[in-house]
Formats: C-alpha cells, sequence, structure tokens
C-alpha cells in the first residue's frame, strides 16, 4: 500500500507539458518593444517600408503597418537572439537610442517570451530628418490627389 502525501503525480502543474514559442512572437515583442523607445522613428529599411507600406493597401493583405517589419530573431528553447534595422530621428544619441532599444526589447522578450535574450544587434538605417515627410505620408498625399 502506498501513502499520498496530497502532491500531484507528475509534478507541478505549471511543469507538465510543452510550450512553444513561434518566432513571429518573439518578432512582434521585440518590435512593439523597440518602437516604444524615444527616437525610434520606424523599423526597417527605407525599402521595406515602401514595399510594406505598398503590401498595406492591397485588399486581403491585412490592416495596419507589421510590427515585424525591420525584426528578425533565432529563438531556440531556452535563448533567442534579436536583430532590429531602426530609422532614428534627427537630433537624438543614436547611443543612447540602441542602449534604451536594447534594454527594453531585453526586458520585454524575458518578460514575456520567457527566453533569454543572448544578443541585440542593432542597425541603424537611416535618420529621419525634421523637414523629411515619411514616405508613408507621400504616398498617401499622392493617392489622395
Amino acid at each position: 500500500m502506498t501513502e499520498h502525501t496530497g502532491a500531484k503525480r507528475g509534478g507541478e502543474p505549471g511543469s507538465r507539458g510543452r510550450t512553444s514559442i513561434a518566432d513571429v512572437v518573439v518578432e512582434k515583442i521585440a518590435g512593439m518593444a523597440a518602437r516604444d523607445v524615444r527616437g525610434v522613428h520606424a523599423l526597417g529599411s527605407g525599402f521595406a517600408r515602401s514595399m510594406g507600406s505598398m503590401r498595406e493597401r492591397m485588399p486581403g493583405a491585412g490592416s495596419g503597418k507589421s510590427v515585424t517589419r525591420g525584426v528578425s530573431v533565432e529563438v531556440g528553447e531556452v535563448q533567442t537572439a534579436i536583430d532590429l534595422e531602426l530609422v532614428v530621428d534627427y537630433g537624438v544619441s543614436i547611443t543612447d537610442v540602441a542602449g534604451a532599444v536594447r534594454e527594453n526589447v531585453i526586458s520585454a522578450v524575458e518578460q514575456m517570451a520567457g527566453r533569454e535574450v543572448v544578443e541585440v544587434n542593432i542597425m541603424v538605417g537611416d535618420v529621419k530628418l525634421p523637414d523629411e515627410e515619411d514616405e508613408d505620408e507621400g504616398q498617401e498625399r499622392q493617392r489622395l490627389q
């Protein structure tokens, strides 16, 4: 005869089974966290942003800006690496913005996805000048004329 001590067989309920997190989930978390940093104008290269804005206007292609544009991840069982391509606002310290983006992205991914972030690589591909209009704004203005 065996005695039960009140503990459930198989361990704690939270440890039974496996949780998988798709790359796109981590991409979205990282993209949102990066965009929350003051001084980040946009993510992705100019070409990627142009193609994305064209894609967004196509019927059935979904609505809104793609939060994963400019974000690439490698997700493992317990660790992840993230690459970001940023457009920063003119006048901000790029090194300060990059540091703040790293902190925000690492915090968000580790808290929400439970994955250790081993690196966040940032490539600043452009600077948004005050007198430049956004590509999205220019294309929208052309459509309205």
